[in-house]
């Protein structure tokens, strides 16, 4: 069991970081949302691990059996791999490689909000916005958040997975 958990959350942390790359060299020119969008599509791709990882385990390992506890757990260490990797990878970005970044995502969606809202409900935006780029500044509090984002979504297709896959 230990074997396939280290294996598929390689797969998984490979995939993430993978994919990361790719939307840093080549897809940098979009705006931030389509940015965030795809970095989600990028969580949800890398996460489908987990369902490879529990499958393998039920039909290589375990005889084609497997109960809803141990896929739940297969998977979630899965997650846990991935989601440490990915929280990694996001301080290693903005601390390192694009320190600016923060800057320039909080500059675009400062001027997103200015379009968009009417100026009594702006300035209110504004002060919870500042109150969010205090709290993203931290790289303990980012790592957190970034690894913890990565592991809901693998909780539910752990979720998903291990109904669907599970066999007596």
């Amino acid at each position: 069991m230990k074997k396939t958990i280290l294996r598929f959350g390689t797969y998984g942390s490979i995939t993430i970081c993978i994919l990361f790359l790719i939307s840093w060299f080549l897809l940098n020119d979009l705006p931030m949302s389509l940015q965030e969008i795809l970095g989600y599509v990028s969580m949800i791709v890398s996460l489908g691990f987990v369902y490879f990882g529990i499958k393998h385990f039920r039909d290589k390992e375990n005889e084609g059996k497997i109960s809803f506890r141990r896929a739940l757990t297969i998977g979630i260490l899965i997650s846990l791999i991935t989601a440490l990797v990915f929280g990694l990878l996001d301080v290693l970005y903005t601390e390192v490689l694009n320190p600016e970044f923060m800057d320039e995502y909080y500059s675009e969606v400062i001027d997103d909000m200015k379009a968009s809202l009417p100026d009594n409900e702006l300035d209110a935006k504004l002060a919870e916005l500042e109150a969010q780029r205090e709290q993203f500044s931290n790289p303990i509090f980012s790592f957190a958040f970034m690894a913890l984002t990565v592991f809901i979504i693998g909780f539910i297709i752990t979720l998903l997975s291990s109904l669907i896959l599970q066999r007596k």
